[in-house]
C-alpha cells in the first residue's frame, strides 16, 4: 500500500529538543519494575521502541517521592538510588539507539488502592479525600502535604535532567492527583487550592513553576491533561473555548512548553461548530506544542483494542491530513507501539500489512 506519510516523518523541535519525526510513544503503565526499580528488561523494552524509530518515548508513569504516590508495588519510582540507577540505564540504552526519551512524573492521588501498595496503613491523598464526587475515603490533604508533593515533582524533574533525559512530562490527566485538584467533583476545598475555577488550577501551576525552576530553561516540560476521568468518561473541565483558554493560559505562564491532550478518540471535535480536536484547540489557543492521542493506530476507540482491532488506511490518512494543516504537532501512539516496536518504521515504509495487530496477551509481557 502506498501512502504519503511525509507529515509524520518531518522533524520537529520543542524548546531545545530536536525530534526526528512526529511519532510519540504514549505512556502506558506496565508494572514490570519490582520494588519500583526498572531493570534490564525495562531498558530493553524502551530501547526496542527507539530502534523502531519512535521519535519521542514518554515512559510509563513513574511516581514522585511521596509515600502514597503509587498504586502498585511493581510501578516504577522516580526517586531513590536504585530506581534512579535503573532509569539512568534506560536513558543510556535509548540514546545509544538514537532515541529521545522523557519520564512521565506521576502521583496517583485518590485513585490509589492502599492495599496494593507497600504502605497500606497510610490513607491515600487528594485535595478533598474524594475518590469520586460524593465518595470521600480520606481526609483532605494538608497544605504542608501539598507543598511536599510540589517539591517532590521538582526533585523528580531535576533528577531527570541530571540523568540525561530529554525532558519531562507531568501527568495531570485521567483523574489522578493533579486532575483531582482541577475537577470540581473531587476538589471541594475553600482555601488557596480550591473554591473557584482559578484556585483549582493553583496546584498544577505550582508544580509546573517548581519543575521549571529546578531545570534549565532549555529543558522541555510537557503537561498531560484530559477532560475525561477514569471515574467519569463524560466529565469536562470546560465547555467553551473561552473557558479552555482560562484553563490553559495559567499553565503556559507557569512554564509549560507543550501539552499532551488526552482524548479517547482523537478524531472527535472538542466543541460544536469546529472540526478541531482537543489538541487542535490547545495549539490554537496557546501556540504551544500540542500532542494528540486517543486510539491512534486503532480503527475504533481504545476499548476496541481488546478485541484485536488494528491500523487501517482511513485512520492513517486522517492523521496525515490533520498534520498537513497543522492542527497539532505530534501524534502519540499507545497500544500499536506496545504491540509492535517497529510500528513507526513500518509506517515510514508504507508497509501497513506488516504491522502486528494488537493482542491483549501483549499486556502480560514486556516485549
Amino acid at each position: 500500500m502506498s501512502l504519503d506519510l511525509g507529515s509524520l516523518f518531518r522533524p520537529y523541535t520543542i524548546n531545545s529538543l530536536e525530534l526526528p519525526n512526529r511519532i510519540v510513544m504514549a505512556p502506558m503503565t506496565r508494572e514490570f519494575s519490582p520494588g519500583g526499580v526498572p531493570g534490564e528488561d525495562v531498558a530493553a523494552y524502551y530501547r526496542r521502541r527507539a530502534e523502531g524509530e519512535v521519535g519521542l518515548i514518554i515512559t510509563e508513569g513513574t511516581t514522585v517521592n511521596d509515600p502514597v504516590a503509587t498504586m502498585g508495588k511493581r510501578i516504577p519510582h522516580f526517586h531513590g538510588e536504585a530506581a534512579l540507577a535503573g532509569w539512568q540505564h534506560v536513558v543510556q540504552e535509548v540514546h545509544a539507539s538514537g532515541g529521545k526519551i522523557m519520564p512521565q512524573l506521576w502521583h496517583t492521588g485518590m485513585a490509589r488502592k492502599a492495599e496494593d501498595t507497600d504502605n497500606p496503613e497510610l490513607s491515600s491523598a487528594g485535595p478533598s479525600g474524594l475518590v469520586a464526587p460524593g465518595k470521600q475515603l480520606a481526609e483532605p490533604m494538608t497544605v504542608e502535604h501539598i507543598e511536599r508533593v510540589i517539591e517532590a515533582f521538582a526533585e523528580g524533574a531535576a533528577a531527570a535532567q541530571q540523568l540525561g533525559f530529554d525532558g519531562i512530562e507531568i501527568h495531570g490527566a485521567h483523574g489522578y492527583l493533579i486532575d483531582q485538584f482541577f475537577w470540581e467533583g473531587t476538589n471541594q476545598r475553600s482555601d488557596a487550592f480550591g473554591g473557584s475555577f482559578e484556585k483549582r488550577l493553583r496546584f498544577a501551576e505550582e508544580v509546573i513553576k517548581a519543575t521549571r525552576a529546578a531545570t534549565s530553561p532549555g529543558f522541555p516540560i510537557i503537561f498531560r491533561y484530559s477532560q475525561w476521568k477514569q471515574q467519569d468518561f463524560e466529565a469536562r473541565l470546560f465547555d467553551t473555548p473561552e473557558r479552555m483558554e482560562a484553563f490553559l493560559t495559567p499553565l503556559v505562564n507557569a512554564g509549560v512548553d507543550g501539552f499532551h491532550c488526552s482524548t479517547r478518540r482523537y478524531w472527535e471535535p472538542e466543541f460544536a461548530g469546529s472540526d478541531l480536536n482537543l489538541a487542535g484547540w490547545t495549539k490554537n489557543i496557546t501556540g504551544k506544542t500540542a500532542i494528540t492521542v486517543g486510539s491512534v493506530g486503532l480503527s475504533e476507540d481504545f476499548i476496541g483494542a481488546f478485541v484485536g482491532m488494528s491500523s487501517d488506511k482511513k485512520s492513517i490518512d486522517d492523521l496525515v491530513a490533520r498534520l498537513d494543516r497543522d492542527e497539532f504537532d505530534l501524534v502519540a501512539v499507545g497500544r500499536a507501539v506496545l504491540q509492535d516496536p517497529a510500528f513507526p518504521a513500518k509506517l515510514r515504509r508504507g508497509d501497513l500489512a506488516q504491522i502486528d495487530a494488537f493482542d491483549v496477551e501483549s499486556l502480560k509481557v514486556l516485549a
